[in-house]
């Protein structure tokens, strides 16, 4: 290893030669991948993989392709003193922090472009993001050849993208989600949190309160137990075997006025702007179509001032 005694390396070599030598002593490998500016709901996951592997892996990697021209790679929270710091309270044994040009050098030029969930909801509003995260993702796995990665649920959309792609491209690890760790008035942890202002900290736990809500209403709609649930529709039968993308038939039309509502109410509540609130099946992120009685997802990612919140809850 290199730098110092927290077990620190920056290098591909380096790393790969760490994980071999836990190899050859027979350790599962776990890793957690991240961008720093480590919290509670970051710790959660490396104590999760502590429980689950012989050996834990942390990265950590601000990565710029994530971030669109005019979005804040620039002033992204960064503290690496603080960061291992808190690794090495917690009992990891390695942290990766490899620079751009390690991960990105000159004549980069292959990219994963994910289709299936990677397809609306953030990518209406950020195109470029899940090709980035597919892509480092890729490469984070391939680098350091873990036996499982832990990603929280927070970034649920995230989540779908990455087991989407592991499941495609028959990568060979288990991707773990783990619960979203949340202040005590419901709001999701996020390094990004730092950014608000005691006002806008005050108005955020609203979007969770709403997502609540929602959860509760859509599940009823969806599974004809509400008071005004909609009567089921025949169902044509299939013609061509479905390609595993997502289906073109429009959502419920209770559930896109329960989604109009809850927009309307985050923004009376002091939102400046709210980018989308959806309701998506967990597993595949596709339009709530017809009724099911099959695990839903409610999606929402708005606006505090210059500070974008994304947080999502089961149905």
């Amino acid at each position: 290893m290199s730098d110092n005694r927290l077990g620190v390396v920056r290098s591909v070599d380096a790393l790969r030669s760490a994980v071999a030598g836990w190899r050859r002593g027979g350790q599962r490998v776990a890793l957690v991948p991240t961008m720093g500016a480590l919290h509670a709901g970051h710790i959660a996951l490396l104590r999760r993989a502590r429980a689950l592997a012989g050996r834990t892996l942390v990265s950590v990697f601000v990565n710029p392709s994530q971030f669109a021209p005019g979005e804040d790679l620039a002033r992204y929270p960064r503290d690496e003193a603080g960061d291992l710091a808190k690794l090495a309270a917690e009992g990891c044994h390695l942290v990766w922090m490899p620079s751009v040009a390690d991960m990105y050098p000159e004549g980069f030029a292959t990219r994963v472009i994910p289709g299936g969930a990677a397809l609306g909801l953030e990518a209406d509003f950020r195109p470029h993001f899940f090709g980035a995260v597919a892509t480092v993702c890729c490469k984070l796995f391939s680098a350091a050849a873990p036996d499982l990665a832990l990603f929280g649920e927070k970034d649920y959309q995230q989540l779908c993208v990455v087991r989407q792609m592991v499941r495609d491209l028959n990568l060979p690890l288990e991707i773990v989600a783990e619960p979203t760790v949340r202040e005590a008035d419901g709001l999701a942890l996020s390094s990004r949190n730092a950014y608000l202002t005691p006002q806008q900290r005050a108005i955020a736990p609203t979007l969770h309160e709403t997502l609540v809500e929602v959860a509760v209403k859509a599940a009823q709609i969806a599974r004809g137990t509400g008071k005004d649930a909609p009567a089921p529709r025949p169902r044509p039968a299939q013609l061509v075997p479905d390609p595993g993308q997502p289906r073109s038939a429009p959502e419920l039309a209770q559930i896109a006025a329960l989604c109009a509502d809850a927009r309307q109410a985050l923004e009376a509540a002091g939102f400046a702007k709210v980018d989308y609130v959806a309701v998506r099946q967990a597993d595949t992120l596709r339009a709530v179509s017809e009724r099911t009685t099959q695990p839903l997802r409610v999606l929402a990612a708005a606006w505090l001032g210059q500070t974008r919140l994304i947080d999502n809850v089961a149905a």
